[in-house]
């Protein structure tokens, strides 16, 4: 079960998301297709990933943000620019260009911590945007707890998709990363859960002031937690294949 879009159209030309899925391909491109073989990409995930070790042992900080821009393949690159330009752009719209990017690095880093925190002697480099974009996921919920996102679900061979609200997407996947931080470690599921679920708190915290300044509860009672502008609408196609008679 993943997002596909929401509902929630942006009123103005969000910039600083498509400058970092430009930026975040781009990276990705450019380590990806050039490195010669597996040893040297390990080698550069080791230099330029976050390294609880190398920060808690060493003192080096860069991985914090650099870890931030790289990826460990297609997919991971794919599923995390998907949730960034779904949920990026009604954020960048709230909270202008220049504090959006802010909040996403700050964001970011904030999820790098508490991963470092939850393994402070781990060897294993720690890359991908996944902490960052968790951070605009907790702010989307936070401003817009009842807009309706679209969720592709699917089931051996059953698959459909339907609309449910931010809170409920959000809220089992915020529970998911938090539960699987508890009962499985980085090193051995690959996943840094709390980097997601450190992310999104951090997201929250973050958009605590934005949401404030709008009115907070008051902000919550105009709008009743919807994007406050209408709605997007997507036309819905029907099924091409026909219907049977059940025989009597």
């Amino acid at each position: 079960m993943f997002p596909i879009r929401d509902h929630n159209p942006s009123g103005r030309t969000p910039y600083v998301t498509y400058v970092l899925i430009a930026v975040n391909i781009a990276v990705f491109l450019a380590y990806w297709y050039t490195l010669p073989s597996d040893r040297a990409l390990a080698r550069f995930y080791e230099l330029w990933g976050l390294v609880p070790f190398d920060f808690t042992q060493r003192g080096q900080i860069h991985g914090f943000v650099t870890s931030m821009f790289l990826h460990g393949g297609w997919m991971h690159l794919l599923g995390n620019m998907l949730f960034l330009w779904i949920f990026g752009d009604n954020l960048e719209d709230e909270m202008g260009h220049l504090p959006y990017l802010l909040f996403y690095l700050l964001s970011g880093i904030a999820a790098a911590f508490l991963q470092v925190a939850s393994d402070p002697y781990s060897p294993v480099p720690m890359v991908g945007a996944s902490g960052a974009i968790a951070g605009v996921m907790g702010a989307y919920l936070l401003l817009f707890p009842r807009a309706r996102v679209d969720v592709f679900f699917f089931f051996i061979v059953f698959f459909r998709v339907f609309p449910v609200p931010a809170w409920i997407m959000l809220g089992i996947w915020f529970a998911l990363q938090v539960a699987s931080g508890v009962m499985i470690r980085s090193d051995d599921g690959g996943v840094a859960h709390w980097a997601h679920a450190g992310g999104f708190a951090a997201g929250l915290v973050l958009a605590f002031p934005l949401w404030l300044i709008r009115g907070g509860p008051a902000f919550w009672g105009r709008t009743h937690g919807r994007p406050p502008h209408p709605e997007a609408t997507y036309p819905v196609s029907r099924s091409r294949i026909p219907s049977v008679r059940r025989m009597k």
